[in-house]
């Protein structure tokens, strides 16, 4: 007799887990502390283009929890409809996706933004997005301009690593200096196409050079077909909080008229904005 993912959730022993046990992280008392979520929220993450399908061991293994631990969060999330499985291996569902539209729809800030990608658009005649950092990488929270056939252009939500995207690098460049340190100690430079930068003197170079002139253009680097010209902003109090960035094609003109062209107009989009954010 086949059974359902509902009813061997229901038979999953009510025992506590002693992950919850553990300790909270920094600045959150332990009575607001939920480990369970932030393990359940641990195996979702777990699934990346290398790891499409995961078994319960596997994803124990790169959850750092047991095999029946992670085969008790897998269980829950099939019967939640974002995990599916075969009775070995498990993988995400579309349903996931509605965790990050919940935030595309929700969140003010690609509301204030989005008229002002559109005037980017016209007044260049290329994709306009605004991106924000989340931990080593880029994510594209709002776009306006050109649909192309191309490989230059992002959908809303894509993540790049930073290092190798204006924005990315951008923000990088315009870190503390203990964070920027920080950063590059721990980090190794992946390298995507010739053009990377794949030494960490000359990344640091970049980034001072990023920082001295507040705004930042990277070619080639994730794709020989790419360039990207990327400036900072920041809200009324003067705070970073991501940076517009248009991307285009290789090719059709110099990098220098390419951001003599560009530049300006985004430089005037971002102050222009400074008192809605």
């Amino acid at each position: 007799m086949t059974v359902t993912a509902t009813a061997t959730v229901a038979a999953l022993p009510a025992a506590k887990d002693t992950l919850d046990d553990s300790a909270p992280p920094a600045g959150l008392d332990k009575r607001d502390w939920i480990a369970g979520l932030e393990r359940g929220v641990s195996i979702i993450e777990a699934f990346d283009d290398a790891n499409p399908r995961l078994t319960a061991s596997q994803a124990g293994q790169r959850t750092n929890m047991t095999r029946t631990a992670a085969r008790r969060y897998l269980l829950t999330l099939q019967h939640m409809g974002y995990v599916a499985s075969d009775g070995k291996l498990f993988w995400l569902t579309p349903r996931v996706l509605r965790l990050g539209q919940s935030y595309l729809e929700s969140a003010r800030l690609p509301r204030v933004v989005q008229p002002f990608l559109q005037r980017v658009a016209a007044g260049t005649n290329e994709i306009a997005y605004l991106s924000v950092m989340d931990g080593d990488e880029v994510v594209y929270i709002a776009r306006n301009g050109p649909n192309r056939s191309m490989s230059t252009g992002y959908v809303l939500g894509a993540r790049v690593p930073a290092q190798v995207t204006a924005s990315g690098m951008l923000m990088l460049a315009l870190r503390s200096d203990a964070e920027l340190n920080a950063w590059l100690t721990a980090r190794q430079l992946t390298v995507f196409t010739s053009h990377t930068i794949a030494s960490m003197e000359r990344m640091k170079l970049e980034l001072a050079r990023i920082r001295a002139q507040g705004w930042a253009l990277s070619e080639q680097q994730l794709d020989l077909n790419s360039r990207g010209i990327a400036v900072p902003l920041r809200d009324r109090h003067g705070t970073l909080v991501g940076a517009l960035n248009i991307t285009m094609p290789m090719g059709h003109e110099s990098s220098e008229d390419a951001v003599a062209r560009v530049l300006p107009v985004l430089r005037e989009t971002a102050q222009a904005m400074r008192n809605l954010i």
